[in-house]
């Protein structure tokens, strides 16, 4: 049981940061679905953002990472499908003040970063 509430957890995680990033674009979810060539569909998207859909397959993380241009292995992370790099270098790394106690998160702190974060990248493109 404690196993499906971890799943949950991780695909609300997951989804909250897919929302943000399509919010950071400006991007609709009908915008997402025509730049992904039809790959992810706007309602397929919507379960996403909203954590009903966990663990989306790599190919849909691959089109989502083409068109909101971050790194495919960054959202195979979210989604479970790899572990973080332990060794990944400082040099590698941006926002520090950003990165300092993301494990010890609560999902309801990390959800509100994310939002403040779109909010800020919104407010950025004005």
């Amino acid at each position: 049981m404690s196993d499906e509430i971890d799943v949950g957890r991780k695909g609300e995680a997951l989804g909250i940061y897919l929302k943000s990033l399509r919010s950071g674009t400006g991007l609709t979810l009908r915008e997402v679905e025509d730049a992904t060539g039809k790959d992810v569909s706007n309602a397929y998207l919507s379960q996403l953002e909203n954590g009903h859909i966990a663990k989306p397959s790599p190919n849909v993380l691959h089109s989502l990472a083409s068109v909101y241009k971050v790194p495919y292995a960054k959202l195979m992370e979210r989604a479970g499908y790899i572990s973080p790099n332990a060794r990944s270098s400082n040099a590698a790394k941006h926002g520090r003040a950003a990165t300092f106690s993301i494990e010890n998160l609560t999902l309801d702190e990390e959800k509100e970063l994310l939002q403040y974060l779109s909010f800020v990248r919104q407010k950025a493109k004005s």
